[in-house]
């Protein structure tokens, strides 16, 4: 009995103990490590400390937050007024554009004839003077017409001559005739009186008669003569103009052969081959004119404005960057078309893009002044504007 209650003793004493020491072990383990002054943790966990012991600065914190953030929001506002202001105010004195490009003149040049192409003389891309030979047209049709219209003119000239020919002798029978009529009408009237005194007789006076009509039936026929050799020489003459006429249209037919240069250029996309089919009327080559050279600047309308022709431009060129170029204004589109139609008489400027609507832009011509010799234009090529105004 009293082994057993001496044991139980012992039993509740060393967990007694036991439960003491994790006691003991549990607030040591529970304990964070000490934190470094200078660390960012000891600076939050002071600043906790510090709003947990005082609400007056949690206020005053969160309302310097506040003012920090509504002088942001001003700023940034203010920025944005500033920029709107100086973008609306700079459209009085200057107007830029990255919406331009380079063009001239595209000739097309086509034959006033039809025929087979027999040669051509020049290459794609080659450069030409005006009046310069590009291609020719088969000769050999037209030659032969005219050939044959000169024979015919030949022959009605010859024909002209004996034309001539007929009318002066008709002219000298009519003066005949003419010189017979007037004796037999002078031998009638001086018969008449002497064979109404008795001193002539009736037979003579009847033959003087007779004689007279003759020579006036023979002048009627010399005049009819006369005129119907006139006739037949305006005739004849009518016939010549009109081939003279034919011999020159066949004469420009055979000039038209050549296809020359109208203007100074250079030749762009030629597909012109010898053996092809000239078609009247139908461009056969593509020329750029070398001298009408320009700059098409689309701009706004609230900018056009300001613009008045001769004032002075800035041309930046993409085919020659970092390089500006003097230049100035030729003209202002008076008009734009609303619609894209196949009628070119008025230009037209996509006024929108995908999602948002642009203001209506105007075509602004600008033609360089004094461009450096070494610089090469090309047409379609990107260009950028500067007015100054």
């Amino acid at each position: 009995m009293g082994f057993g209650s001496s044991a139980g003793q012992s039993s509740e004493s060393m967990a007694e103990q036991t439960t003491q020491a994790i006691l003991r072990e549990v607030p040591n383990a529970a304990a964070p490590a000490p934190l470094h002054p200078s660390s960012p943790e000891h600076a939050v966990a002071a600043q906790v400390r510090d709003a947990a012991s005082s609400p007056a600065a949690v206020i005053d914190a969160q309302a310097a937050g506040t003012a920090r953030y509504r002088r942001r929001v001003l700023l940034v506002l203010s920025a944005m007024a500033m920029a709107l202001t100086l973008y609306w105010a700079s459209g009085y004195f200057f107007a830029y554009t990255d919406d331009a490009y380079v063009t001239s003149d595209l000739i097309g040049i086509s034959p006033q004839i039809s025929g087979r192409v027999v040669a051509v003389n020049i290459v794609d891309n080659q450069t030409v003077k005006k009046g310069e030979l590009l291609a020719m047209i088969d000769p050999t049709p037209f030659q032969l017409a005219l050939n044959e219209k000169q024979a015919k003119r030949m022959e009605a000239e010859a024909q002209l001559a004996v034309d001539r020919d007929v009318i002066i002798s008709a002219h000298a029978a009519h003066d005949e005739a003419a010189a017979k009529e007037r004796l037999a009408s002078d031998n009638l009237a001086r018969a008449t009186p002497v064979a109404a005194a008795g001193f002539v007789s009736r037979q003579a006076l009847d033959e003087a008669t007779a004689k007279e009509q003759e020579a006036k039936a023979a002048l009627a026929d010399a005049e009819a003569a006369m005129a119907k050799a006139q006739q037949t020489l305006a005739l004849h003459q009518a016939t010549v103009a009109t081939i003279t006429a034919e011999i020159a249209f066949v004469q420009w037919q055979l000039d038209q052969t050549k296809l020359l240069a109208p203007v100074d250029g250079a030749i762009t996309n030629l597909t012109l081959r010898v053996g092809d089919q000239a078609v009247e009327n139908m461009p056969l080559v593509g020329l750029v004119d070398a001298h009408a050279w320009r700059i098409f600047a689309n701009y706004k309308e609230s900018l056009i404005r300001h613009m008045k022709v001769g004032h002075p431009a800035w041309v930046w060129l993409d085919t020659y960057p970092w390089h500006v170029h003097r230049a100035i204004i030729q003209g202002v589109a008076r008009g734009i078309s609303r619609e894209q139609t196949q009628r070119k008489l008025l230009p037209y400027v996509e006024p929108t893009t995908d999602w948002i609507r642009l203001e209506r832009r105007f075509p602004v011509t600008l033609v360089l002044q004094d461009p450096r010799p070494d610089i090469v234009l090309h047409m379609g090529a990107d260009a950028r504007a500067l007015i100054i105004y």
